[in-house]
Formats: structure tokens, C-alpha cells, sequence
């Protein structure tokens, strides 16, 4: 009889503890979707002063709190996005968040396209297009996706032809298939560009860069046709994608009072996607 009784209180016992850890889950998965303690990776460019400036006031007025955590480069923020140190990013295009997921066992979601600076072609000791000549050399960023998108912007331009049956978005320069002017190829760092510009006729940089090294973006000969893969992204982890937070920050992005900021404060820097 005692033994008895001594299961069926251990058997009661068992079944609280099942109940308090499940309810426990439950709160945290709660937690996740409705706090009000937001951190991001923080980068020197422009599209965290974007944020900073045009989106975080709009959340603080919803009752967030939003931290900027400092991060190095892109990688580094994709790492802490990816491990939690962080809650969302908003610096990448879907390219490179997926080179990332494939590349660093990565489980991030792009949520929404968020205004975009785009690459363009700029002087270098030549100052008009039309300069080009037998022989110019051209500088190119060196990373996979943004390769990709010189080489297209150079097609634009109406200086190579690039393999029609290729992917614009990972041609390389193995895919051109026309150079009629010979044009020399430099690939390098993206961020080191700019203080060599004198050292090529022309240069493709990145909107980031442009930035960064504080070139008018209207000094450009030409500017790409952003293709959809090219459009910066509010990124999160894949588990919390339907969270109240991320939606309360897609819709900060494509509120009227936003819209209302970038009509006051785009000097030309800014692509804006079309909302469908």
C-alpha cells in the first residue's frame, strides 16, 4: 500500500515538472515574439545611420528599445545574427545572405527589400564614359556577388558582352565573351578602391563605399539597374520571422512617416524598392 502511494506521488511529481518545463518553453517562445529589447549588428555605412535615424525613432514611439551592437564587417554580423549575440541586420542583399547560409551552416531570413545604394561606375583618371579607350584598366570589387554586378554594370555600359546563357547575378570574368576595347580587370578589396581611383581610368564601387569614402553618389557615370537578388534586406534568424518584433520593423520601413523621412532627406544616395 505504502510503495503504492509512494508511485503515484512520484508519478504526480513527474507529471508537474513535464508541465513547468513546457510551460517555461512556451513563455520563452512567447518572450521571443513580443520584446521590447531590440539589438542589431551596427556598421559604419549608411544603411545603419538609415535605420538609426529613420526607422528606430518610429519603433521607440511602439515602446522599443533598440541597441546597436558594433561589428567589424558583414561576416562578423552574420556570425552574431546567426549565434543570437543579435536580433537582425539590416546591411546585406539576399546573394549574400544566402552565400552565408550555404557557405556557414546559416539559418537567416531576408523579411523585406529596404532602401538600397547602388554601384556605379566612377572616374578614375578618365571623367566621361565616353573617354574609353583601347587598353583602360578598371578596378572591380573582388567579392563573388558584388564581382558579379561590375561586370553587369560594365555590360550596361555597353563596354563587354557577357555570356547571355550566365546568370547575371554570378558571372564572373570568365563569362565575358566580347571586350572590344581590351579592357584591363582589377579585382580587389571593395573598401581599398577608392584611395586608388587615380591608378585606373574607371572604377566600380558599392554603394557602402560610396559612402564610406564620402563620394558625391551624383558623381556617377552610371548607375546600376539593381536587380532583385542586389536589394539590402531586413534580415533575422529563420525562427523568428513571424515574430510581432520583425513585423513592427518591415512595417517601420514602409510606413508613411519613412517615406515622409527619405522625401526630406535623400540627396540621390538612396534606391527606393517599388512596395508590390
Amino acid at each position: 500500500m505504502r510503495i503504492s502511494r509512494i508511485w503515484k506521488l512520484l508519478s504526480v511529481a513527474l507529471v508537474a515538472v513535464v508541465s513547468a518545463v513546457f510551460l517555461a518553453g512556451c513563455g520563452s517562445n512567447s518572450a521571443s515574439n513580443d520584446k521590447k529589447e531590440l539589438v542589431f549588428s551596427k556598421s559604419q555605412g549608411p544603411y545603419s545611420e538609415l535605420f538609426e535615424q529613420g526607422i528606430q525613432p518610429i519603433l521607440e514611439k511602439k515602446g522599443y528599445k533598440v541597441v546597436g551592437k558594433d561589428m567589424n564587417d558583414l561576416l562578423q554580423a552574420d556570425i552574431a545574427l546567426n549565434e543570437g549575440e543579435v536580433d537582425f541586420n539590416v546591411e546585406q542583399h539576399t546573394a549574400y545572405m544566402e552565400n552565408f547560409n550555404a557557405k556557414q551552416d546559416g539559418h537567416l531570413a531576408a523579411i523585406t527589400p529596404i532602401p538600397t545604394v547602388p554601384a556605379g561606375i566612377y572616374a578614375g583618371s578618365k571623367s566621361d564614359l565616353s573617354q574609353v579607350a583601347d587598353g583602360d584598366t578598371v578596378a572591380v570589387p573582388n567579392d563573388a556577388s558584388n564581382t558579379a554586378r561590375a561586370y553587369a554594370l560594365l555590360q550596361k555600359a555597353g563596354w563587354i558582352k557577357l555570356d547571355p546563357s550566365k546568370d547575371l547575378s554570378t558571372v564572373t570574368k570568365e563569362d565575358i565573351v566580347e571586350n572590344p576595347h581590351h579592357l584591363q580587370f582589377t579585382e580587389m578589396k571593395s573598401l581599398n578602391i577608392p584611395a586608388v581611383r587615380g591608378d585606373f581610368s574607371y572604377i566600380v564601387i558599392t554603394g557602402s563605399i560610396v559612402y564610406n569614402a564620402k563620394i558625391d553618389p551624383s558623381t556617377a557615370l552610371l548607375k546600376e539597374d539593381i536587380l532583385p537578388h542586389l536589394l539590402l534586406q531586413l534580415v533575422v534568424q529563420e525562427k523568428d520571422k513571424d515574430s510581432q518584433w520583425v513585423k513592427d520593423i518591415a512595417d517601420a520601413y514602409h510606413s508613411e512617416e519613412f517615406k515622409e523621412y527619405l522625401k526630406k532627406n535623400n540627396n540621390g544616395l538612396w534606391y527606393v524598392p517599388e512596395e508590390k
